[in-house]
Parts: structure tokens; sequence; C-alpha cells
């Protein structure tokens, strides 16, 4: 029988968390994102695991998703610094703080078992990084040695653009802003060969809805919206997309969210159905069904399920306070991270599946959540709670709810790894627990390091150098603005009437299939809620592998050609992340937030020039150099 489910692959898998899951946890603070850890947490076990004559592509498998699931769960950060800015908590206790997250990981993995056969087996979804990282595994287990040289060239030339930009000798960002009338906008582009290697990956149907929504957030509504406002226009455009624009976006995703879910209801009913029916013909028949048709058992799951909510509701128990109505409060609140829980394992899976895992909009489902909890628990509590004990308990509750989503947004893509190697279900769904698990013991104190060393910009008492916890700022101002009623949903509402129109458009197409052509509603509120310095190479990435594509396919083993792409895009991916947990924890043990600056600033005009030169070069370079290794 083939190693899998050891505990070397667990405790690798463990120690691999603590580095990525630091390292995430510092970069969702200081900039707003993290990166999905499956693809350097497979690169990394894959060699470590070579030391062992006995290892194995599954047992490799198991490690990337325990280092992935954890590393993944840090994106907790985006809600529970927003605790310590309205002053409620002054640290990060330790066991609440794991509790919280654990509770809300281990949810997402149970809400997401029943999901496997509708999202991952019976479906056409990309799975970008899930076929990357399987890419990775295979690559290392077959030897493929002109493979293994296509990704280790991608990689050391994205780790090398990206060792550039950290010295300042490159831009890891061009942009420039302009007037247009009275209004402003500009372009922006993050030079990141990680972001064109997802567009490669996620196809050009994704990449062209990610492009109209860009269109529609900075040709349409940011020129609209700053017509007739003083000042820069860097500064106008961003405050104006930051203030508006982004929840217009917001409600784009809401209304997809929804659409999305009622569109794949019936396969997750399927695959519901399917998962009783194999526990019930496992029971009756004494037979065995496939490894690889082998999940948790339903009831187990059910089983699982009950347990976690009866402990948050002695979570939530604690934390109620001075609020009245307390046995319906936390009711109400188990009742929505049920319901909310499920709804947002389901849309984030597919999210995740449709454009990637690093890509998925998790911020904005924590908007949804904060204002539909928010809500809830104005409504049974009533009364003004603005610097209330309200807004604290809308944050632990949406902090839970939260982790079911980040945790359904990666685990997916993690099974289709699983599917792409031969894995045993059931064994990854075990692993992903077990990296929840590891992932809620490190992000406690290392949210607590952090706050210590820099403390929260807006949080009592933060220095000069706190870090701005984008999306944890916004969600507790949320709380905030929706419990003391001072909310503007206009945004929202604008954005829930453009997501029913480009619903109804991809309604449309999906009726037309000889058109080729569909436009994912999710991915065109992406385009507009993601900043387009992360988003806009992710488009030019999409239409870089469509051209690549269409080459291979006149090749004499078109499929051969194609999986050579796929490599490199891999690659891409694999060596600016790896490259990223070094600079992370260069940064943080420096203290610096450019350690390895060797240019003065007066060389930025000058690198905003050379910086998309290069980069362009360097990328027809590797496109050229795969081409020839594919054709040979």
């Amino acid at each position: 029988m083939t190693r899998e489910l050891t505990v070397r692959a667990v405790l690798l898998g463990g120690v691999i968390t603590l580095l990525f899951t630091a390292a995430n946890v510092y970069l969702g603070l200081r900039v707003g994102l993290t990166f999905a850890t499956s693809i350097p947490a497979a690169v990394i076990s894959m060699a470590l695991l070579r030391a062992f004559a006995n290892g194995t592509i599954l047992e490799n498998n198991i490690v990337q998703t325990v280092a992935s699931a954890a590393g993944t769960l840090a994106a907790i950060c985006f809600v529970l610094p927003g605790l310590v800015m309205i002053g409620a908590w002054h640290d990060f206790p330790f066991w609440t703080t794991a509790l919280i997250t654990f509770l809300g990981g281990f949810l997402g993995v149970m809400f997401s078992i029943p999901l496997r056969r509708a999202l991952v087996v019976d479906t056409s979804l990309p799975y970008p990084e899930g076929v990357a990282a399987a890419e990775v595994l295979k690559v290392g287990e077959s030897g493929n040695r002109a493979g293994l040289k296509i990704i280790t060239t991608g990689a050391l030339a994205s780790a090398g653009y990206a060792l550039l930009a950290a010295m300042k000798v490159a831009l890891a960002e061009a942009s420039t802003f302009f007037r247009v009338g009275s209004g402003a906008t500009g372009i922006s582009a993050g030079l990141s060969f990680a972001l064109l290697g997802a567009g490669h990956l996620v196809g050009l149907s994704v990449g062209i809805a990610i492009g109209l929504g860009i269109l529609i957030g900075w040709a349409v509504a940011v020129p609209l919206l700053t017509a007739g406002i003083p000042g820069p226009a860097e500064t106008v455009a961003l405050q104006v997309w930051g203030d508006q624009v982004r929840f217009f976006g917001a409600g784009v995703i809401g209304v997809a969210a929804i659409w999305t879910l009622l569109s794949i209801l019936g396969p997750i009913i399927g695959g519901i159905r399917s998962a009783v029916a194999a526990s019930a013909h496992r029971k009756g028949s004494g037979g065995e069904l496939p490894l690889h048709e082998r999940d948790i058992p339903i009831g187990i799951v059910a089983v699982c399920t009950l347990a976690a909510l009866v402990l948050i509701g002695v979570l939530l128990a604690t934390q109620v306070g001075a609020i009245g109505n307390v046995v319906v409060l936390i009711g109400g609140s188990l009742v929505f991270v049920v319901l909310a829980g499920a709804f947002i394992a389901a849309v984030c899976g597919y999210m995740a599946g449709l454009i990637g895992a690093s890509n998925s909009p998790i911020s904005g489902v924590g908007i949804l959540s904060i204002i539909a909890a928010a809500l809830l628990i104005g409504a049974v509590a009533g009364g003004n709670g603005e610097s209330g004990p309200l807004v604290v308990y809308a944050l632990i509750v949406t902090a839970v709810v939260f982790g079911v989503a980040t945790i359904s947004n990666d685990n997916l893509q993690d099974l289709k790894t699983g599917q792409l190697v031969g894995a045993t279900p059931w064994r990854q769904q075990v692993a992903l627990i077990f990296g929840v698990f590891f992932g809620s013991l490190v992000i406690p104190p290392v949210l607590s390091l952090l706050n210590q060393a820099y403390g929260f910009a807006g949080a009592p008492g933060a220095s000069a150098n706190a870090l701005p916890a984008p999306q944890a700022a916004l969600i507790s101002a949320l709380a905030k603005g929706v419990l003391g009623g001072t909310l503007d949903w206009k945004m929202i509402g604008y954005g829930a009437i453009a997501g029913a129109i480009i619903v109804a458009i991809d309604f449309v197409l999906a009726g037309r299939p000889r058109l080729g052509w569909r436009l994912p509603p999710l991915a065109v509120g992406l385009g507009i809620y993601l900043p387009m310095q992360t988003s806009l190479l992710v488009v030019v990435g999409a239409v870089a592998g469509w051209f690549y594509d269409r080459w291979a396919h006149r090749q004499r083993d078109p499929e051969g050609a194609e999986r050579m792409g796929v490599l490199l895009a891999t690659g891409l991916i694999v060596g600016e992340s790896l490259f990223g947990v070094a600079l992370a924890g260069l940064v943080v043990a420096t203290g610096s937030g450019a350690p390895l600056r060797i240019t003065p600033e007066s060389f930025e005009p000058t690198a905003l020039i050379l910086a998309p030169v290069l980069f362009a070069l360097l990328a027809v370079w590797l496109y050229r150099r795969t081409a020839q290794a594919a054709s040979a």
C-alpha cells in the first residue's frame, strides 16, 4: 500500500506551517494580501522527502495539504485586529484567538466535504493553483527533466525579478494617475510573475471578465465619482476607489455569490446525496468504495459539525458581556454561522476553483459577512452599539464565519490537487484538520508579536510604523456603521444592480454555447473590488496563455506543449512565493520595510522606466524558451 497519511508527513507539514503562516499574517497586515502556500509547500516538501528512500507523491501531497490549510487560515488577520483597533482587546488572548481560528477553520473543512463531488469531481472549473500544485508533485515524482527544468527556470526568473524589486533596482509596481475631464483615474500594474502565471492558469474567459471589472471600476466609476473633486489625481482616485468603488464591487460580488450558489445548488445537493449514498452502500453491502471516492463519512461530518457548533456557542457565551437577549442572540448567531458558513463554503470553493485561492476576494466575503452579522445582532439586541459590546460580538461572529471562508477557499483547491495525483479524499480531509490545528496554534502568538512590535494603524497608542491592516480597519468600521446606523448603503446597492445585469448577460451567453464565451459574474466583481495592481497582470497572463495555447495546439504533441505552458506558469508562482516568504522573514527580523534596498529614492524614476521593459523582455524570453522545450 502506498504511503500517504503518515506521522512524518503531518509533522513535516506542521514545521513548514510555522514559516508560511507567520509570513502570511505579516503580509496580510502590511499590504492586505496573502498568498496561497500549497505550491511552495509542495516544492519544499518534495525536496525534503527526497532524503527518504520511501517518500511518495501521496505523502508529499499530505505535507502540502497541512501547510496550505494553516497558511491560508492566516487570513483571519483580516478580521481579528479590528478588536484591537476599536480598543476592545489590548492584545490577542491565546486561547480565545486559537479557538476562534480553529473552530471557524474546522467548520470550513466540514462544510466543504460534501462539496467535493460537486465542485471538484463533476466540474470543469480550472482550479489554477490546485492544478499547478499537482504538476509540481508529478514532475518531482516522474523525474521529467524537461518539465522540471521549465519549472526551475520560471521559478528562478520570478524570484530573481522579485529580488531586484526588493533591492529597488526594479519596481514591483508601475502606475500612473491622471485627470479625465474634471475627474481622475489611473493605471496600475503589479509587476509580478506570480500574477502572470496565475492569469495563464485561469484562462481567457476569466481573464476577460476580470478585465471588464477593471474597466467598470477605473474607466467608468472612478472618473464619474471623482468629477469636480480637487486635489492630486492619485490621491483623489485612490480615495474614491477605496471609499466608494470598492463597496460597489462588494455589491457585485454579493449578487454574483448568491447567483453562483443558486447555479451550483443542484450539484451541491447531488454531492450530498452521493455522500449519503456512499455511506449507505458501505454499511449495507459491506463493500468498500474505490480509494478516490472515500470521503469522511457524512455521519461523522454531521456529528463533528454539531460538536463544533456547541463549542462556538460556549465561546460566544463568554463574549456576550452586557448584551441583552442572550439565549436568542447566541441561538441566532449559531443559525447565522450554519447558514452563512454553508453558503460561504460553496461560494468560496467555487471562486477558488474559478480564479485560484490567492486571487479570490476573501476580504469581500468578510465585508458581506460583517454587514449581515451586524444587521442580525442589531435586530436581536436592539439599541445603538456603535462603541459598545455589540461591535465586539459582531466581529467575533464574523471571525468564525471568516475562518469557514478562508479554509473552504483553500481546501477544495487542495482536494483538486489530490484528485489529480490519486490521493484518498478522507486522508487528505484529515490532513486539512491537522493544518487548521497547527495554524490555530501559530496565529495567536504571531499576531501578539506584531501587535507589540508595530501595533495597528488607528488603534489606541499605535506607533508611526503601525501596520495598516486595511481589511480589519474596514470591517471594524462597517460593524460600527451598521450598528450605529451611519453606513451609506448607496454604493453597495448600485453594485447589486450592476451585478444583476452582469448575471443576466452571463445567463444569455450560457444559452448560446456556439459563441464559446461566458462572463463569470464573480470574476467581474473581482476586477472591480481588487486593487488594479493585483488584477491587471492576471488579465495579461490570461491573454499570454491564450496565445501560447493557440501555438501549442498546432504542434505535433498539443497536450505536451500545453502542459509545458502550465509548468512555466507553475514555476512563476513557485519562485515569487518562496521569495516572498524569505523576504517577509527578513523584514520581521530587521524591522525594516525594505531591508534589501541598495538604491537611493532618487533612482525610482529610472527604475519606473526600466522595470516594465525588463519585465516584458523576461516574460517574452520565458515563453520562447518554453516553446523551444515543448517542440524539442
